[in-house]
């Protein structure tokens, strides 16, 4: 990945929007009338009846995404998008929040992925309930976690990877934490796990990989996987209330797997119940 950069640019308003050449330095000219009012912020000269300023721009580290549409998650510095529009669902999904997960090998914590919780914003109008709740309150109330999971209304949890595994390993980790939450599985939640298995099975998962986790009612979910950005098709349909519930449960339940992703969730409920 290129690092930032920087270059001069020159912006005129009397021309025509387009970039020329003066004087060897890029130029991006816009119509007069795109001028704010006449007023110029930056360092600004007349020539030739054009208004011209003088600027520095840097380009972006990763994307052409700016800024204010995407959230870093602080200890991995994935970036997630603040909103998006995956395949089956109806309308578009925001972040609510981030977090990563981390696994302890002889005693030395490795962080394996960052995680992005997306949320049907229509969720928070069945949330009166908790508005002017407090976060750690919220982080404390399995009810409020449960009226979010119970709604019939498209959510969705982002995996990015930030290391490669395999695929088999990344499979065997979520179902340690699925199997304790289904004390008896019956026929449809084993047939659901075997086609979520198939989805890992002999795919070695590199760095930067995204798996999307997508509850379409609590009944069903869809599993994509993407290696190079938003995902195009669905990969799997997972049709078990248990199986749905479980995985929901690890991530936003009691004893979540990644503390950090629940209590970013618990800052987003507060800000956007207050």
């Amino acid at each position: 990945m290129a690092a930032a950069g920087a270059i001069s640019v020159w912006i005129s308003t009397s021309t025509p929007k387009k970039i020329t050449a003066f004087d060897s330095k890029p130029r991006i000219s816009y119509p007069l009338k795109l001028s704010r009012n006449g007023i110029y912020p930056l360092s600004t000269f007349e020539k030739n009846d054009q208004h011209e300023q003088n600027f520095t721009i840097k380009a972006a580290a990763s994307s052409s995404v700016g800024s204010a549409e995407y959230t870093e998650e602080p200890a991995t510095k994935v970036k997630f998008q603040r909103s998006l529009s995956l395949p089956g669902c109806s309308t578009s999904l925001s972040l609510l929040g981030t977090g990563y997960r981390e696994k302890i090998f002889a005693i030395i914590g490795v962080k394996v992925y960052a995680a992005g919780l997306y949320v049907n914003d229509s969720v928070f109008s069945r949330l009166d309930a908790w508005l002017g709740r407090s976060a750690a309150d919220i982080q404390q109330d399995p009810s409020l976690f449960n009226k979010i999971f119970e709604a019939d209304l498209e959510k969705s949890l982002l995996i990015v990877l930030v290391r490669d595994i395999e695929g088999k390993t990344f499979w065997d980790a979520l179902d340690e934490a699925i199997s304790p939450r289904i004390k008896s599985p019956t026929a449809d939640d084993k047939s659901a796990l075997s086609t979520f298995r198939g989805v890992f099975q002999g795919k070695p998962l590199k760095k930067e990989t995204s798996i999307f986790l997508t509850w379409i009612d609590p009944t069903k979910m869809l599993v994509s996987l993407s290696f190079d950005g938003m995902p195009s098709s669905v990969d799997a349909t997972i049709e078990s209330p248990n199986v749905a519930s479980a995985l929901f449960d690890i991530f936003l339940g009691g004893d979540p797997v990644s503390p950090t992703l629940k209590a970013s969730v618990t800052k987003g409920l507060e800000a956007t119940l207050k």
